[in-house]
C-alpha cells in the first residue's frame, strides 16, 4: 500500500536518484571527449543489459509494446541527447531542456489517452515555452549559432522521444521496472551501432573501443549501471510506494543538480539570459505540477 508521506528512508532514496541522474549530464560530457555519441548509446546499453538479462525474468508485455518502448525511450532519447551535446549543448542546459518532456507528455496523454489538460497545465506549458524561447534566442546570438542552435533542437527531440516513451510505458502499466529497462535495452543496440558505423566512420569506432581510456571507461559504467539500472530501480521504488503526485514533482530537482554540477565541474557559465530563460522554465514547470494545488486551495480560502 501507498503511504501519503515522504519518510527518510524516501527522501534518501529520492536524493541518491536525483544526484545520479542530475551528475549524469557531466558524465555524458566527460564522455563525449573520447567516444562518439552513437558508439557510446551502443555500449551504454550494451552494459545494462548484459548480463542483467541473464538474471532477470522477460517483462510480462508484448513484443510490439515493448519495441516501441525501446525505440523512444532508449534509442531515441539519447540518440539524440548525445548527439546535441556532441555538437556543443551545455551539460547543464541539455539537464534543464529535457524536462520539457513533462509537457510534451502531457499534451501526448491527452491526445492518446484522453486526458484533459487543466489551466495549470497550459498555463505551465506557456510560460515555460516562453523561457525555452528566450534559452533559443539565447543561442542565436552566440557565435557559434549554427551548433548551438542544433544542439538545442536536438534536445528537444530527445525530449519528445521521452515523451512518447512515458505515454508507451503508460500504455504498458505496471510491470517489473528493473526487467523493463534491462530488456528493452537489447533493442537500441544494433541501431545504434548502424548509426555509428554510417555517420562516425568503423575506423573512428574501432580507434574509440581499441584506445578508450579509463574515464571514458567509467563514463559507460556510470550511465548503464549508476543512471540506468540503480535510477530506474530506485526510481520504480519510490512510485510503487508513494502517490505519483509525490513522486514524479521530484525530478524538477534534476536540472539544478545539473546545472550546479555543470558549472563546479566542467566550468559552463550561462549568460545572464540564459539564466533568464532557465529561471522561466523552471516556474513553468513549477506551474505544472503545483498550479492546480495552489489554485484549489486559493479557491478554498476565499470561498
Amino acid at each position: 500500500m501507498s503511504n501519503s508521506v515522504l519518510s527518510p528512508r524516501h527522501i534518501l532514496i529520492a536524493a541518491t536518484v536525483i544526484l545520479l541522474w542530475g551528475m549524469n549530464f557531466v558524465v555524458i560530457k566527460i564522455g563525449l571527449k573520447g567516444i562518439p555519441p552513437f558508439l557510446l548509446g551502443a555500449l551504454r546499453f550494451m552494459l545494462v543489459a548484459f548480463p542483467a538479462i541473464l538474471f532477470l525474468p522477460r517483462p510480462k508485455v508484448s513484443f510490439k509494446l515493448l519495441l516501441a518502448y525501446a525505440m523512444f525511450i532508449s534509442l531515441g532519447q539519447f540518440a539524440f541527447l548525445f548527439s546535441a551535446m556532441a555538437v556543443g549543448m551545455p551539460a547543464g542546459l541539455a539537464s534543464l531542456v529535457l524536462q520539457a518532456q513533462a509537457f510534451f507528455t502531457v499534451g501526448l496523454s491527452a491526445m492518446v489517452f484522453g486526458d484533459k489538460l487543466r489551466a495549470s497545465n497550459l498555463a505551465g506549458m506557456l510560460v515555460a515555452s516562453m523561457g525555452l524561447i528566450l534559452l533559443g534566442s539565447a543561442s542565436l546570438g552566440n557565435t557559434a549559432s549554427q551548433v548551438s542552435v542544433a544542439g538545442f533542437v536536438l534536445t528537444l527531440c530527445a525530449a519528445l522521444s521521452w515523451a512518447s516513451g512515458n505515454v508507451i510505458n503508460k500504455k504498458i502499466g505496471v510491470t517489473n521496472v528493473l526487467s523493463l529497462v534491462s530488456w528493452s535495452a537489447l533493442v537500441p543496440i544494433l541501431p545504434f551501432l548502424l548509426l555509428s558505423y554510417l555517420f562516425e566512420g568503423g575506423d573512428v569506432m574501432l580507434h574509440s573501443v581499441v584506445n578508450m581510456s579509463w574515464s571514458s571507461g567509467l563514463t559507460i559504467v556510470y550511465l548503464a549501471v549508476a543512471a540506468t539500472l540503480i535510477g530506474y530501480t530506485l526510481w520504480g521504488k519510490l512510485l510503487s510506494s508513494l502517490p505519483t503526485h509525490l513522486v514524479a514533482p521530484l525530478t524538477l530537482m534534476v536540472p539544478v543538480v545539473g546545472l550546479t554540477a555543470a558549472w563546479l565541474l566542467v566550468d559552463e557559465a550561462l549568460s545572464q539570459k540564459q539564466i533568464a530563460g532557465a529561471a522561466i522554465v523552471m516556474a513553468g514547470l513549477l506551474i505544472n505540477v503545483f498550479g492546480q494545488k495552489l489554485t484549489d486551495r486559493l479557491r478554498l480560502a476565499f470561498s
